[in-house]
């Protein structure tokens, strides 16, 4: 995939589920079309990422915290267009919180088994992303107030957000 995004081939993204439950084969063509794409392209693929990870903007899937480390690559990347829209997406894995409130609301009961694992995949995304600190910090010390304003408000969310319970 070029001198970015070298270690993608090492996830088995055919094996992994996104969060619509589609197989998450189609996760590697986006994130090279956000490396290497014009921005109009950019901001598509990210969008349409989006929907496979952070699905209506609160519901992630297996896949998402393997996603994240690339998603924080390209935030870093001096030549990756549209980080404003990759901050927002960042913030949206960090900020769901969907499955674990779901699981709450049942109370002492246990959850339906069928729906044991997706709290664990809103906490691995959630720890990737906060993981990725240094380089959200990073971009907020730009001097491009584009990129500096939405990296400063995510790790005021990180900030903000407090680690899930344990279910």
């Amino acid at each position: 995939m070029g001198s970015l995004l070298k270690g993608v081939s090492g996830v088995r993204w055919g094996e992994l589920r996104d969060a619509t439950g589609a197989t998450a084969g189609g996760v590697p063509p986006l994130l090279s079309r956000i490396a290497y794409g014009d921005e109009d392209t950019t901001r598509i693929a990210i969008d349409d990422l989006g929907d496979a990870i952070c699905s209506l903007g609160f519901v992630v899937g297996e896949v998402t915290a393997p996603t994240v480390p690339f998603l924080l690559e390209l935030a870093g990347s001096p030549h990756v267009a549209c980080k404003a829209e990759l901050l927002d997406l960042l913030g949206s894995i960090c900020r769901a919180d969907q499955w674990h409130s779901a699981a709450a609301a049942v109370g002492d009961r246990k959850h339906d088994a069928s729906y044991q694992q997706q709290p664990g995949w809103e906490a691995a995304a959630r720890t990737a992303v906060y993981a990725g600190r240094s380089v959200i910090e990073g971009v907020a010390s730009s001097v491009r107030p584009e990129e500096a304003t939405p990296a400063r408000k995510l790790l005021q969310e990180m900030d903000r957000i407090p680690p899930f319970p344990e279910l």
